[in-house]
């Protein structure tokens, strides 16, 4: 009688669940997974060799490539190690502004997790619905930055430039026009705090649909609950962050135990699971969503408050006005020393982190006083928990490979970086 063997087999990276370039090498009993070797490198980006060769300023919009869910909360990290080693202070306003961003990118992000979580399961009415929402969040991205997607809205200093005080409106054609354009441009006909003001008032509702169409559907439960359960103890050794680890039931969130920018003024709660399993990550990413729409509301109010300068007056950093370039000698020289040769860094090193929407992003610089970064390595939260997988899914059948995929929220920039 011949030896049964175990069967290997390939998955991805041209697999729908893969989430980017991912290949998995499964070793399989019949269809019970006995171990995972998930393979990276058809992407490889070299950001962290490309940014040597780029100006400070220059490699700012390299961290929104790196996950492309999550744009500006990436920015926001480089940002913070550069302000640190220059001793710079970033206006209120601008902390204000960078705080709201940051949780328009987390739900963003998880508006993105929950539909992809959803298709890769069968529930495929979760994408349309969070591709629904996420157009809303994108025209905040495109009114400041001027594009939906790699914003580089965030500066070393505070950010860009302040709040639109118009929002772009739909214009008349033969597929929108009549009441159906009066309705579009409704929550367009204001300031750019009102149109975020009227997202903030809709999507609590929102959210209740989400959880309607899965929190108690069975079919949901069954796929995801008792999978990848990972306890609070081992969730640690293997360096989860971010809704990994406080599905496990630690309530760990650097917005919170290493306060940046003004989350220490702000109120909100941090959703923790108990089981540890791909159904109390899940229960916890939706529950984010609705503390990062408690923040938006207290940043609106702030804002709307409170003018003021977004960015830095240390004319050696931040690129002075138009008007001042216009008028003003010395304005001028700083403006083309700034575009032609960036900012000098002091001589040093930092690490610093923020509460990435999936996990802990780090950025660590080493500068030795010049013009670009002597070196720049980036803790990704993603790569960490990818290397998790091994252990997350033995056991388990291959379909529930794919739920665990989903559970990991991985995106592949800023894996193969």
């Amino acid at each position: 009688m011949p030896d049964i063997q175990n069967y290997t087999l390939n998955f991805g990276p041209q697999h729908p669940a893969a989430h980017g370039v991912l290949r998995m090498v499964l070793e399989l009993d019949g269809e019970v997974v006995v171990r995972a070797d998930p393979h990276i490198g058809f992407l490889h980006r070299a950001t962290e060799k490309l940014v040597e060769t780029r100006t400070w300023i220059q490699s700012l919009p390299y961290m929104d490539r790196l996950d492309y869910m999550s744009m500006m909360a990436s920015e926001h990290a480089y940002c913070l190690a550069l302000e640190r080693m220059l001793g710079i202070e970033v206006p209120v306003r601008a902390q204000y502004i960078r705080v709201m961003f940051d949780e328009i990118t987390r739900i963003l992000n998880h508006l993105m997790f929950i539909g992809s979580h959803g298709l890769d399961v069968g529930a495929m009415t979760m994408m349309l619905y969070g591709c629904r929402e996420r157009e809303d969040l994108m025209d905040c991205y495109e009114a400041v930055s001027g594009t939906r997607w790699h914003a580089a809205y965030y500066r070393p200093g505070g950010v860009y430039r302040d709040l639109p005080d118009s929002m772009p409106q739909y214009k008349e054609s033969k597929w929108k026009n009549g009441a159906r354009l009066k309705q579009l441009n409704e929550a367009r006909s204001g300031t750019f705090l009102d149109f975020l003001q009227d997202f903030v008032n809709r999507f609590p509702k929102i959210v209740d649909d989400y959880e309607t169409l899965l929190t108690d559907n069975r079919i949901w439960k069954q796929r995801l609950v008792d999978v990848g359960v990972v306890p609070p103890d081992r969730a640690l050794q293997l360096g989860f962050t971010g809704a990994m680890l406080r599905g496990s039931g630690f309530a760990w969130d650097l917005r919170k135990k290493q306060p940046y920018a003004v989350y220490d003024r702000l109120d909100f709660d941090i959703p923790v699971g108990t089981a540890g399993d791909c159904y109390d990550r899940y229960l916890v990413r939706i529950n984010e969503m609705r503390q990062s729409n408690r923040l938006l509301q207290q940043c609106i109010d702030w804002l709307r408050a409170n003018p003021g300068p977004v960015v830095s007056d240390n004319a050696k950093v931040a690129r002075p006005s138009r008007v001042d370039m216009k008028t003003n000698m010395e304005a001028l020289i700083h403006h083309f020393k700034l575009c032609s040769e960036g900012f000098h860094v002091p001589e040093g090193q930092v690490y610093s982190a923020v509460e990435h929407p999936k996990g802990e992003f780090g950025v660590y610089v080493v500068s030795d006083g010049a013009n670009k970064p002597y070196r720049l390595k980036i803790r990704s939260s993603g790569y960490v928990h990818l290397s998790a997988m091994d252990e997350l899914v033995r056991g388990h059948m291959i379909a529930d490979v794919v739920t665990m995929m989903g559970t990991i929220d991985i995106v592949f920039g800023e894996i193969d970086r």
